[in-house]
């Protein structure tokens, strides 16, 4: 007798059949720290547009801010970011920053948290806001300001977990420019750039209750500006900082380190963030050049595969490549960064030899920048004069497929050493997060649709 399946089963081995032969799904995914998760600058979510249209993207919300250039985050279905106000009766530079809350899919602030600062040690060009972007996970958002205060709030709320004022407890020299670097959550620690002196340039602190768990590296100059990272090599995770005299490798759960290659960055200018291709660990400065290490493969430990400084900061005195504001582009054998003046550059990785150079994805002046995120085969990039463009870099050289108007320009760049520099500035790291674009200037922060479907 021939066996009868139930209606039941061929259903069941009918939907399998079907899942096993549809492409994989890319869920909705947040961008919940600095440069995405991973701080990897990377956006892998599907249902995103080839080019944009030609009347211009869907702005879905615009909500008020003061200044600053700290970029937004997206997590659980807010928006968190950062501004500072002036206190307009005073004649320095007193006032109070602050973290706001906003729903995702309306921009309604949800809630704010204030504390009162003072930026009169900072360079007062750059007195506009706070720099470093938050840092969400799990149901905590923890906040580093531009005069040192590190702060631990309930996401949901806002409600006041923890706080230190490096300043005040660990006798912190706030930077020219501004504290940069965002806090760095790993596991049940809060890893952060404070710069307390003598022996605190970085510390651990515990997630939850904000005690220390460890300090490391001793404070020599001012603290730098570059966001820490953590990568697994050698056998072990390790964390990297770099700092003003050099790149220090630590064990992430203890602070005892790993390995140091000294390496001097003129004016404690150390602000694009280190990036990593298989083996190779890359750095550039603006007025140091590039530095490329090699990561070991058998014990944590490095090596100095090159390094190359120019004459000087202006282009025809630059060699390889020196990065500001821009964190560059390691795939593979090249390297893709913005230089000192806004030139971009193909590298050859192995070498540093100069490949080819463009004038097109940025302002040709002083400190020209744009921040870089792979979707794909492409990249997204947001270039200082608020255009988000649509781009390839190969080998060959810079393909740029579409641009559109995002957002107005509004921090000031400053001064440069031959000519008065001033110009408007967006420098401002966006979010990518569930097929939309968050970002800011100093009088909104807004949300994009970057999604197929609608249009």
């Amino acid at each position: 007798m021939r066996n009868r399946r139930h209606p039941i089963h061929w259903a069941a081995a009918a939907c399998a059949a079907i899942l096993l032969l549809a492409p994989p799904v890319s869920f909705a995914e947040d961008w919940p720290e600095w440069r995405g998760a991973g701080r990897e600058g990377v956006w892998t979510e599907d249902g995103i547009i080839e080019r944009f249209p030609a009347d211009g993207l869907q702005v879905k919300w615009r909500t008020p801010v003061k200044g600053g250039f700290a970029g937004p985050v997206v997590a659980d279905g807010r928006v968190f970011v950062l501004d500072f106000d002036f206190l307009p009766e005073t004649r320095v530079m007193d006032g109070t920053e602050r973290i706001l809350a906003l729903d995702e899919e309306t921009g309604e602030v949800l809630w704010t948290h204030s504390w009162e600062t003072a930026y009169r040690n900072l360079q007062l060009s750059y007195a506009t806001g706070p720099r470093a972007t938050p840092t969400v996970a799990g149901d905590h958002v923890y906040v580093q300001g531009g005069a040192g205060m590190l702060l631990c709030l309930r996401a949901d709320t806002g409600e006041l977990v923890w706080q230190h004022d490096t300043v005040a407890e660990y006798d912190t020299t706030v930077p020219v420019w501004g504290t940069s670097s965002s806090p760095l959550v790993d596991g049940d620690r809060v890893i952060a750039l404070i710069g307390g002196e003598p022996d605190a340039l970085i510390a651990a602190f515990d997630a939850e209750t904000g005690e220390e768990v460890w300090r490391a590296i001793d404070v020599v100059s001012e603290m730098g500006y570059a966001q820490p990272i953590i990568v697994e090599a050698g056998g072990a995770r390790q964390l990297i900082v770099w700092h003003p005299v050099g790149v220090s490798s630590l064990d992430p759960a203890t602070g005892e380190i790993y390995w140091e290659q000294e390496w001097d960055s003129p004016s404690a200018i150390t602000v694009a963030t280190p990036v990593r291709s298989d083996n190779y660990l890359f750095f550039s400065q603006f007025y140091g050049g590039s530095l490329m290490l090699r990561l070991d493969t058998d014990r944590p430990d490095a090596t100095s595969l090159w390094e190359i400084a120019g004459r000087g900061e202006m282009p025809d005195q630059t060699a390889a490549l020196h990065s500001l504001i821009t964190t560059p582009i390691l795939e593979g054998d090249y390297i893709y960064g913005v230089d000192s003046y806004g030139e971009l550059r193909g590298l050859d990785a192995t070498t540093g030899d100069r490949l080819w150079v463009s004038d097109e994805m940025t302002v040709q002046r002083r400190w020209g920048a744009a921040f870089l995120v792979r979707h794909g085969d492409r990249y997204f990039v947001n270039n200082d004069a608020g255009f988000l463009i649509i781009a390839q870099f190969t080998p060959e050289g810079y393909v740029e497929i579409d641009r559109t108007k995002l957002i107005e320009a509004t921090s000031r760049a400053g001064y440069g050493p031959r000519r008065f520099e001033d110009r408007a500035v967006n420098w401002t790291h966006p979010a990518y997060a569930n097929r939309h674009i968050v970002t800011r200037n100093d009088n909104e922060v807004i949300r994009v649709s970057l999604a197929a479907d609608d249009y």
